[in-house]
């Protein structure tokens, strides 16, 4: 696995558990251009990497991922054609975590929203630190969840709950997000890596091709689930990229300020 090739993920072995962390703390791992493209074909190398049987994915500093880079966005406002290559690498990155035959843990360090929830809740299993939180804020800066939250929600809370959150855009908890079943365990900060790495081993030291065998079985409902309505969630959310409301709430962000929306 080469590894030199990523600038903005770093990679750590403890035995034969990967660890795989967003490294963009000074923006607490808001995903910009680069490292969507980096989290679009990482999974594919992790699943190759003959070292490894298990991935745990986390992010540096105080966060797991706020998500959308704010200038990014703007990028692609000004630059419609830049949607298309984005929406390829959506996909990519929603498959590639699903068929990777590894298991995937998601130790999510801190706040994670947005894409940044998104990539967390496919992940096959969910700690987290008791002091995150996790939401889905996409139409709060006038964005549709088209890049996999309109999948992963329903499948773990239900119908009612997905749009309860997705609609209003409001983050909750990490005890919420644990009550509700969105994630597995919540952990005190300090606890939280070895708690980790603690199930990570175990898994590791399991029967591997039994194990990733389940994996895979399992998550034949939720790839036909992602087959069935990424292309069209992604449509709509390529629609939103060139809508005035986006554009207002991505200048109310910049400005420290609250969105005005206009509905258009």
């Amino acid at each position: 696995m080469n590894t030199d090739s990523y600038r903005n993920i770093v990679f750590r072995y403890e035995g034969r558990v990967l660890t795989v962390a967003l490294n963009r703390p000074d923006s607490l791992n808001a995903i910009d251009g680069q490292l969507h493209e980096e989290l679009a074909r990482v999974f594919v190398d992790c699943a190759a990497d003959p070292l490894s049987d298990v991935i745990v994915l986390t992010g540096t500093g105080r966060a797991f991922s706020s998500g959308g880079d704010i200038a990014w966005m703007q990028a692609m406002i000004d630059d419609p054609r830049q949607w298309d290559k984005t929406a390829r690498e959506a996909k990519q990155i929603v498959f590639s975590i699903l068929d990777c035959e590894k298991p995937i843990i998601a130790s999510v360090n801190g706040h994670a929203t947005g894409l940044g929830a998104t990539i967390a809740l496919f992940c096959d299993v969910i700690f987290a630190s008791d002091a995150a939180k996790i939401g889905d804020p996409h139409v709060s800066v006038g964005f549709v969840a088209g890049d996999g939250g309109a999948v992963i929600w329903p499948q773990l809370v239900g119908y009612a709950r997905a749009k309860e959150y997705l609609l209003s855009g409001e983050l909750m908890s990490a005890a919420e997000a644990e009550r509700i079943g969105l994630i597995n365990r919540i952990y005190p900060r300090d606890d939280l890596d070895a708690a980790v790495q603690a199930y990570a081993k175990r898994l590791a030291a399991g029967a591997t091709q039994s194990i990733r065998w389940t994996k895979l079985s399992v998550n034949v409902g939720l790839r036909a689930a992602a087959a069935s309505i990424l292309d069209t969630s992604l449509a709509y959310e390529g629609r939103s990229n060139g809508t005035r409301d986006h554009q207002e709430a991505v200048t109310a962000f910049r400005e420290r300020r609250p969105p005005v929306f206009t509905g258009s």
